[in-house]
């Protein structure tokens, strides 16, 4: 098993948490299987960027991006070089350490 270490987040995840996942799950499926409720406007399909996260540490050994990841995440709120869309974000073997970002692209939940 996996440990991802998810830093606190206000809405999301106050205290942080520690989950242990399977390799080979997505990000945004270990957290939604943990009640960590994070966004996932587009149903898990690349589709948006409201799964957004931060790797803080183990990108190296996460699934490498494919270009409509990459695409997408250029629309991402606090784009960082280590951002990740969860939901393309394969976990391997080594443990991870993620932010979930404070905002996110996401105007029904914005009431636009």
């Amino acid at each position: 098993m996996t440990q991802i270490v998810v830093l606190p987040h206000s809405e999301y995840c106050p205290e942080g948490a520690v989950v242990e996942v399977a390799p080979g799950t997505s990000i945004c499926e270990a957290l939604l299987e943990n009640s960590i409720p994070i966004e996932h406007a587009c149903d898990m399909v690349c589709a948006c960027t409201t799964c957004h996260v931060i790797i803080k540490e183990g990108f190296q050994s996460l699934n490498v991006p494919d270009e409509n990841e990459e695409d997408m995440l250029d629309r991402a709120w606090g784009l960082s070089p280590q951002s990740r869309l969860s939901c393309q974000a394969i976990v391997a073997r080594q443990d991870i350490v993620i932010e979930i970002p404070k905002y996110s692209i996401n105007h029904a939940k914005e009431n636009h």
